[in-house]
This record gives C-alpha cells, structure tokens and sequence, in this order.
C-alpha cells in the first residue's frame, strides 16, 4: 500500500512538474523577437486565433489554463512583444496587464499631409484614411490654431513614444504639444525681433530645407527672403513651384512651371505661401531664427560645385555670377556628352 502511495504521489509531482514546466518553462516558439497586435475591439478568442495563426504558439491549451489561473479576460489592444523562449506565464501576465511595446513615432522631412497620414497609418493601428479626414478638417484643426495649410508646422523632427493603438486625434495632440513646447519663450522672441509668427518662421525655413543642405547658407538665405518679404517682393522660390504642382522630381524649373495658379506659387504671389512646403529641421527653423540683417536679395549656386551658394546685393551682381555658374555647367555637361560618345 505504502509504495502504491508513493507512486501515486510520484505521479502527480511529475505531472504537477509537467504543467508546472509548461506554463513557465519556454512556450513560445520564434526565432527573434516579434510583435503579437491586438486591436480595438477584440476579445479572448481573437487572441488565441492571433497566437495560433501567427506561429507564436502551437496550441492554445496551455495559454488557456494560464488565462483562467491569472484571471485574464478583459483583452487590452495594443502592440505586444513576443521574445523566443517566453513562457506561458509571461505571456498571459503581460497581456492582462497591457503592458505593450510603445511605437518610436520618427517624423524627419515630410513634404504633403497625405505623407505624414501615410506614415501613422502605417505605424499606428488606425487607418491612413482616418488621419488624413483629421489632418483635411479645419474644425478639428481649429483647437490647435491651426488649418490645413499650416498643421505641417506642428509635425516637430522628433522622435515620439506613443501606444500603437492611440487614435489620430491623440497623435495629433502629441505633435501640437511638442510644437509648444518648441516654440518656448527664447524662439518666441526672435521670431518677434523678425516680425514674424513661428508658422512664417517655419514656413521660410521649409523653402531654405529643400533649397540647400550647406549648413553655412542658411541663416544667409533665410536673409534673402526675409528681405524679399519684408519689401513686399515675390520670393521666386523653386522649391515652392515643385509643391504647388506637387512634382518633387523637377530637376529644372521652366517658364510654364512659374504660371501654376496656386497660392504656392511664390513667382506669382508676393509675400509668404499660406504654409510650409515641408517639415523644416529644427537646425533650419533655428538658422531663421539667429538669421543676420543683410541687403542680400539675391543667391545662386557657387560654380564650383561644392552645394554652397554666392549671395548678392543687386541684380547685376547676381546675373554675373548666374552666368560663371550656368558656363561651368554647361561646360561639364559638353565633357561628360563628350566622353559618353568616346
């Protein structure tokens, strides 16, 4: 009887081991860390089709124990990071909790609403369709100060830890009180020495973004077109065009291109454009901002080719130096045409 005894309590050690192994030993079977998604709305069962369907897990008899053993019911959407070898427990524990990996939101240059709407559909759970309703309605806008010409400005290059379930009016939040706290006392004060607001600050220093990366020329060019602006000229800015007829692959600006009817169009219309024409660089927001006084009106790209630019005063000097530059152009392209045909 006695050894009947101890082989029944064998048994049940080992098989209190075995589960005992199976909710806490290594369960989930990947080879590199991936990410389980559970979105708005789903329940237990989606989860477990998820787990299943995903080859996270083989079966869901032990995560289904674990769910009852922990108590989880209540499903927490969001972005989940599964690690080779993590155990059933974890698992389950992590899940109840919701305790989800954060999205690192990275906003570098941007040109268009549709792109920035792109990129937080494709790294958010909502819809790319859902963010730009947002970014088109000037009522939602309203609350930030903002319309659709202008809410580019508040997409700050920064990196932004958000869950990857936040809806786009919390993201949006999220962009608008970095913007805020950007445009402290100090930057508020310079942009009020210049006689601008930020969004005009921000919206000449996305022309000098896509005009040149020279970290040299761009408190000089952010001169030239204070100037212009200040003495009511047209900007006659490039780059302008190209967003105006939304081709950013214009190599060369044409003639017909400067008859475009958009309010971009800075060959056309005096003053500022209603709104940046991309996300500036904080180092490009900055350099308007410390830009000097100068009586630069003008600017055209130094002939040596180094990205650099000639800045002048008058017309005359201006032309003189378009031409050295437009001549060693056209003589590198006859070299080059030349030794293609060789």
């Amino acid at each position: 009887m006695k050894k009947i005894i101890l082989i029944t309590l064998l048994l049940v050690l080992l098989a209190g081991a075995f589960f005992a192994w199976k909710l806490v030993g290594p369960a989930v079977s990947i080879e590199k860390d991936s990410f389980l998604y559970v979105r708005t709305g789903s329940d237990l069962q989606d989860v477990r089709t998820e787990l299943v369907e995903q080859k996270f897990l083989n079966s869901t008899t032990y995560f289904d124990l674990a769910s009852k053993l922990i108590g989880y019911k209540k499903v927490k959407p969001g972005k989940y990071k599964l690690s080779k070898g993590m155990s059933i427990v974890s698992l389950v524990r992590m899940l109840n909790n919701g305790k989800q990996t954060p999205v690192n939101f990275v906003i570098t240059k941007l040109r268009t609403r549709e792109n920035l709407a792109s990129r937080i559909g494709k790294a958010f759970e909502c819809d790319s369709a859902d963010v730009i309703r947002w970014l088109n309605n000037n009522d939602s806008l309203k609350k930030y100060g903002l319309d659709t010409n202008t809410i580019m400005a508040a997409a700050m290059p920064y990196t932004y830890s958000l869950k990857w379930n936040t809806p786009p009016e919390r993201i949006l939040d999220e962009l608008h009180t970095a913007y805020k706290k950007f445009w402290n006392s100090s930057r508020n004060a310079k942009a009020d020495s210049l006689k601008l607001t930020p969004i005009q600050v921000v919206t000449i220093a996305s022309i000098i973004e896509e005009e040149t990366n020279a970290r040299v020329d761009k408190p000089l060019m952010a001169s030239v077109y204070i100037n212009r602006y200040r003495n009511g000229w047209t900007l006659d800015a490039d780059p302008t065009l190209k967003f105006a007829m939304k081709d950013f692959s214009l190599k060369r600006i044409l003639n017909k291109h400067k008859e475009v009817v958009s309010p971009f169009n800075t060959y056309k219309n005096a003053g500022l454009p209603p709104g940046p024409i991309c996300t500036p660089s904080i180092e490009t927001i900055d350099a308007v901002l410390d830009s000097p006084r100068t009586g630069y009106y003008f600017f055209v790209a130094n002939s040596d080719f180094s990205g650099t630019h000639i800045f002048t005063e008058s017309l005359s000097e201006h032309s003189k130096y378009a031409r050295i530059y437009q001549k060693e152009l056209d003589r590198i392209i006859a070299e080059r045409k030349a030794k293609n045909q060789q």
